[in-house]
Parts: structure tokens; C-alpha cells; sequence
């Protein structure tokens, strides 16, 4: 503490460049402060700092294994966000002096490089705006944030004393009964599962917050009611979503894509208080829906669309301005490409020529290449073991292929099942269903080289906020993929795909899952820039990060026979 002071002495008023000299680690009295990157300028991305502690003297209960640990890590990440928010003054001069960050978690909890918990310590990593008047040092304001703010941050977050030992026992056993619950899945015959009593609206569209005033709590219908057991919580009822075809259908605004939203977050665990926290999926799940314009690369769309115009085969299919119906059919290629048990599909999000064909248009259209998704929804289950839950309010044809019916009504879920078949009787399809049976789209082979990170005299792979990856001189737009939690997910599949450019080629799906393996292996922070300080960066699923690579305008492949 004291040589830090003294340097900090030493450098004031000098030009921003003297920071350099903080370059390595400090000692205090129950932490090391260790600065691994210092910033050129006041208005250049941030100081990466970690203090680490001496011991670690939490409740060795609350990290015992890897799902705990993931909790409570995150838990420690809450809590070192909120001892910034009410200890850092902030804005000390320019740019951004003065600021203190850590990862800004999300409602959800997922392995991060915000904190590590360790038997012997805690280390938290952090961002420091180290504070400047102009473009000089500011040693006093710095002595302020490094020797006065920081140790409190610490004093507050990091040690068992600050932190109530009856909220981390609960946000670790919630975790775990989510996680729990998530396994026990394919076992109970069910693609998903939501408690009874969950809040499932969110507070808007800008937050993923639980709705307060106003919010129904979900109750399963009699007949979808199951009972589980979990190792924290003990028995919970709530509706089981079995395998097969589920429609959820309803009149507008009454829930129905809240529910089908909810399901498809249930892929994360939540932390206590989310409204969601016994909200699961299988952890495959995928959104899909109509993407118009994206790019696609050599994707096997033929069991769903045959041969375009002109002969073109769509075996093999590329396209870098997609319709509706191609986009979400390369979607669902995807899905099936690097492994799903289970697909998510909004109507309101969905190309209509793709979900149905009338009997009327079929008369007129002779010539349509497009298979209906309703024509494939069963072989889907029946062939490959895929499910689905479909979301309708419009389309009627779609009662005939489901396996069961919820209406919601005003948020209250109902089973509609036997109302459904009564209809079907009264009003059958005007146009048949086709006989079909489905096949896996034929794997493709990555061409490493295409990946080209190539910008100017240096290379780059890195996510700009939660929807958009850079890749050399290409933006790679993510907007559409709907189930990217935080811009830590984002940035690491970034690093992720990065790699893959050095690497050789191989099949996409055994390449990403040879990329997530190695990182379950030596953890997220093997993907970090800079020694000893990752950056903020959140697990992302195979889903995602092969969502990045697909969308990658100069993605070239080759299609295995």
C-alpha cells in the first residue's frame, strides 16, 4: 500500500502515460491488488485490475462442487456490482476516470470470468478508469479510487462477514435445484417444465426482470401437473411438457409467447427472485424463427425445401440474402446440425409460406418447393427424436399434428387437448397432410481459412455488446438469435470462432464441440487477451457460438456426402 502510494506521489500531474508504472501487484492487508493491463489514455477502454484475498473463509458448503461454484461465484459478482454502485464516486475527470466495473450480470447465472473462488482465495476481476485531469495523472483522485474505494469494495463483497450466509445458502441450493431439475428431463419423458406459482411475464421489453404489480402467477392445468423432487427445495408440482408435438394457442396478449419465452431462458438457471428459477428446458433448446437477409453457407435445407428455379439443388445451399422460408429453414438445419431434442417456434416470428399451405394456394401453386413445417413437425419427433413446441394463434391446421393443446386465457394455462380433436372433427384441414419422414441435413465441413480476422495489420475476433461479433472487417449480426443472455456470451463466442480461424478444418459440430470441451476442461479464462486477466466473458452454448460462425459472411464449407 504504501509503494502504491508512493507512486501514485511520484506520477501526479504527469503525462497519462506514467500509469504504466502501476504495472503489477500490491499488497494490502487482506487483499493483493494486482494491475495486469493499464489503459494509454483516459478515454482508451479501461485498466484491468483483480484483488485477490488472502484466505478464502466462506462456508466451504457454498462451492463444494461445479454447479455450486458457478452460484456462488456469481452470487460474489452481485455482490461486489452493488458494493461499486454505493461505494465508487465515479467520473473523476476524463474520459472515464474514476470508474470501477465488474461483469454486469444478467437475471441469469452462468459461469463468468468476473470472479474465481478458490479453496485458498477469492478473486474478483474488475475494470478501473484510472483518473486524469486532461491527459495528465490525477494521483490524488487515484488514491482515492485504489486506496480508499476499493478496499471498501472489498471490505463489503468479498469477505463472510459482509455477506448474509442465509441469502447464499439459498442462491447456491436454488441453482442447484434448477440444475437438478434440468437433468432430470429426459428421464420424466419431458422437454420442459414450469413450477407452479413462476412469474413468467418480464418487467418490458428493455429488461428481464421479473413484472411486480400486475403479474399472474403461472398454475399448471390438472392434467400436465406433475411432481418433482429436489435436493434443496424438495417436492415442487408444475407442468411437465412431454415429448412430442405441443401447440400453445391462444387469443392475442394473453401470454402465449410469454410462455414459449420462458421456456426458451429455461435453457439458463436463474437467480432466487426471477419469477423463472423453476423454469426448465432441455438445455438443446433452440429458437428458431424467419431471419430475412441473413447469409447462409452451404446449409442441407432439401428436407424442407426442394429444388429451387433453374434445378438449383438446395443439398448443399447458399445464399447470402436469405427469404423468410430459407432463413428459418437453414435455421432449423443448424439446430439440427450441432444437436437439439427440442425447437421453439413463434408463429409471429415464423415466414407464413413456411409454416402452412392452404388448399387453395396448393390448387393455384403447383410448382411450390417448400414443405410446410406442419408436414414436418411429427416425422421431426417421430424420425429423429426432435420435439417441439409451437406457438399459434392463427393458423388452425396446426391442432390436427399436435400431441396436446394449451390455451392460455388471460395468463391461465388450460389443457384443450380433447376440445382441440372435437374441432378438428367439426372443421377438417382443407388441405391433407403429406406423409413424410425427416433426415438429419448432411453434415458440413468448416474451411478454417474462410474465417479470415484479417483488419489492417492485425487480427480480430471480439463481440461489440450482446448482439454483434466482429471478424476481421465484418460485423457478424446476431440480433435474431434469441437465446444470447449477456454480451459476456457474445464476446467469448467471438474469441471462440477466433480460434477456429487458426485451427484446421473439420465438421462444424465436432469442432465447436471440441472448442467447449477444452474450455470445460481449462475454464473460460483460457480464452482471456491478457495474462492473468480474461476480461468479462460468460459461457455461451454450442447453439450460440454456432449461430456466430453461420452468420459469418465469408463462412465457406464443404458438404459431406
Amino acid at each position: 500500500m504504501r509503494r502504491l502510494r508512493s507512486t501514485l506521489d511520484r506520477i501526479d500531474r504527469k503525462g497519462y502515460g506514467a500509469y504504466k508504472d502501476l504495472a503489477g501487484s500490491f499488497e494490502f492487508d487482506d487483499f493483493t491488488l494486482l494491475v495486469d493491463r493499464v489503459q494509454r489514455d483516459p478515454f482508451a477502454p479501461p485498466s484491468l485490475v483483480r484483488v485477490r484475498t488472502r484466505d478464502n473463509r466462506f462456508d466451504p458448503s457454498l462451492f463444494e462442487n461445479r454447479v455450486r461454484r458457478v452460484a456462488f461465484e456469481d452470487l460474489l459478482t452481485r455482490e461486489v456490482d452493488r458494493a461499486i454502485r454505493a461505494v465508487v464516486r465515479g467520473d473523476r475527470g476524463s474520459g472515464g476516470s474514476g470508474r470501477v466495473e465488474i461483469q454486469r450480470p444478467s437475471q441469469k447465472v452462468l459461469p463468468r470470468t468476473s470472479m474465481v473462488v478458490g479453496r485458498d482465495s477469492v478473486e474478483a476481476r474488475m475494470a478501473v478508469g484510472l483518473p486524469a485531469r486532461g491527459r495528465s495523472v490525477d494521483g490524488r483522485a487515484a488514491v482515492a479510487v485504489l486506496l480508499e474505494e476499493l478496499p471498501e469494495v472489498v471490505g463489503r463483497a468479498l469477505v463472510p462477514e459482509s455477506v448474509e450466509l442465509d441469502r447464499a445458502r439459498l442462491h447456491v441450493s436454488s441453482v442447484e435445484d434448477a440444475n437438478h431439475l434440468r437433468d432430470l428431463l429426459p428421464s420424466l419423458g419431458l422437454v420442459a417444465f414450469v413450477a407452479d406459482g413462476s412469474v413468467l411475464p418480464r418487467e418490458s421489453g428493455a429488461s428481464d426482470r421479473p413484472l411486480g404489480e400486475g403479474a399472474v402467477p403461472f398454475e399448471s392445468p390438472p392434467e400436465f401437473r406433475v411432481e418433482v423432487e429436489l435436493p434443496n427445495r424438495g417436492v415442487v408440482t408444475g407442468m411437465g411438457i412431454p415429448e412430442g408435438v405441443t401447440l400453445v394457442a391462444g387469443g392475442g396478449f394473453h401470454g402465449k409467447s410469454t410462455l414459449l419465452s420462458a421456456l426458451s431462458w429455461g435453457v439458463y438457471d436463474h437467480v432466487p427472485g426471477d419469477g423463472r428459477e423453476l423454469v426448465v428446458s432441455r438445455g438443446d433448446a433452440v429458437k428458431v424463427r424467419a431471419e430475412d437477409g441473413r447469409s447462409v453457407a452451404g446449409v442441407d435445407i432439401s428436407a424442407m425445401i426442394g429444388d429451387l428455379p433453374g434445378g438449383r439443388s438446395t443439398e448443399s445451399f447458399s445464399t447470402p440474402n436469405a427469404s423468410g422460408s430459407t432463413s428459418q429453414a437453414a435455421n432449423i438445419a443448424e439446430a439440427l446440425e450441432v444437436g437439439t431434442s427440442l425447437l421453439l417456434v413463434d408463429e409471429d416470428t415464423s415466414a407464413t409460406n413456411f409454416m402452412v399451405r392452404d388448399e387453395r394456394m396448393r390448387e393455384l401453386v403447383r410448382r411450390e418447393p417448400i414443405t410446410p413445417f406442419i408436414d414436418l413437425v411429427r416425422p421431426l419427433h417421430r424420425s429423429l427424436g426432435v420435439s417441439t413446441v409451437v406457438v399459434v394463434g392463427g393458423v388452425g391446421d396446426y391442432l390436427e399434428v399436435a400431441d396436446r393443446v394449451i390455451l392460455l386465457e388471460e395468463y391461465s394455462a388450460s389443457d384443450a387437448t380433447r376440445e382441440a380433436r372435437e374441432v378438428v372433427g367439426r372443421f377438417p384441414p382443407r388441405a391433407p397432410l403429406e406423409a413424410r419422414e425427416m433426415r438429419r441435413p448432411k453434415p458440413r465441413r468448416l474451411r478454417a481459412s474462410s474465417l479470415d480476422l484479417r483488419r489492417g495489420k492485425r487480427e480480430t475476433a471480439r463481440g461489440r455488446g450482446l448482439v454483434t461479433v466482429e471478424l476481421g472487417r465484418e460485423r457478424v449480426d446476431l440480433s435474431s438469435v434469441e437465446q444470447l443472455a449477456e454480451a459476456g456470451q457474445t464476446e467469448a463466442a467471438a474469441r471462440i470462432v477466433g480460434r477456429f480461424a487458426d485451427g484446421g478444418d473439420g465438421g462444424v459440430k465436432e469442432i465447436i464441440e471440441g472448442a467447449l470441451s477444452g474450455i470445460s476442461r481449462e475454464g473460460l479464462d483460457d480464452l482471456g487477451r491478457f495474462r492473468g486477466h480474461p476480461g468479462e466473458m460468460s459461457l455461451p452454448r454450442a447453439q450460440e457460438v454456432a449461430a456466430a460462425v453461420n452468420r459469418f459472411r465469408g463462412l465457406k464449407v464443404n458438404t459431406e456426402t
